[in-house]
C-alpha cells in the first residue's frame, strides 16, 4: 500500500482495554488536544516513576537501619 494510500484508508476500530480507557481518559482532559493529552500522561507516568523510585529508596534504608540493629544486639550479647 502507498504512503498515501495508507492515511486516506480509514482507522480500524482500536479494541477497548485499559490502554485505550486510559489515552480517552487524557483527551477528554485534554479537549481532545492529542498533543496536550500525551504531555500529561508522560508527566504523570514520570510522577509515578519518581514516586516510586522514592518508596524504593526509602524501603532499602528502612532494610538497613534494621541490620544494622540487628548487628549492634549481637554484638552486645
Amino acid at each position: 500500500m502507498l504512503k498515501a494510500e495508507a492515511l486516506a484508508t480509514p482507522a480500524t476500530e482500536v479494541p477497548a482495554g485499559p490502554v485505550e480507557e486510559i489515552a480517552q481518559a487524557y483527551l477528554r482532559t485534554a479537549y481532545g488536544d492529542a498533543g496536550v493529552a500525551l504531555r500529561c500522561a508522560i508527566t504523570d507516568a514520570l510522577a509515578n516513576l519518581l514516586e516510586a523510585e522514592c518508596r524504593e529508596k526509602n524501603r532499602e534504608r528502612l532494610i538497613s537501619v534494621g541490620y544494622v540493629r540487628v548487628g549492634l544486639r549481637r554484638m552486645h550479647q
